[in-house]
């Protein structure tokens, strides 16, 4: 009997987990259309992250967060499944967006624009969902040859 109280601790506590992370997940996601802008990019987010993660230049500990953030997308289990319409995709564009933050935090916007493989109203969208003002979301990838 005493192995079954165990394994019910163990279920529920997983179960109490799983529903925290979806909580902290729904407090996090970005405001507005944003979280849909960032379901529409995420290919171009996925190429950014990956480009990103091979960069020597940028420091070790920003490479270690998009490569664990590499490891989780790939990863077949997600907090919300793939297979549920909108929301299979919503719970990686939020942990991808939380990412950027801390890459934009360690390593500059400039790494952004350098890497950004889509266009530049994408570029404006992926500066919103990384904290970035929106005095500098000009949309322009210019700035980098100017200064």
């Amino acid at each position: 009997m005493d192995g079954w109280v165990v394994v019910g601790a163990v279920v529920g506590g997983t179960a109490l987990l799983w529903l925290l992370a979806l909580v902290a997940l729904a407090v996090a996601r970005p405001r507005g259309n944003l979280l849909t802008e960032a379901i529409r990019l995420l290919p171009d987010l996925l190429r950014l992250i990956s480009r990103l993660a091979r960069d020597a230049a940028l420091p070790r500990r920003v490479r270690v967060r998009l490569w664990l953030l590499v490891a989780y997308l790939a990863l077949p289990i997600d907090l919300v499944p793939d297979f549920i319409p909108v929301l299979g995709y919503a719970d990686d564009a939020i942990v991808v967006a939380l990412v950027l933050r801390s890459v934009v935090r360690g390593a500059g916007p400039q790494a952004l624009e350098r890497h950004w493989p889509g266009t530049p109203d994408g570029l404006a969208a992926v500066r919103r969902l990384a904290g970035l003002p929106a005095a500098q979301a000009g949309g322009d990838q210019t700035p980098n040859a100017a200064g």
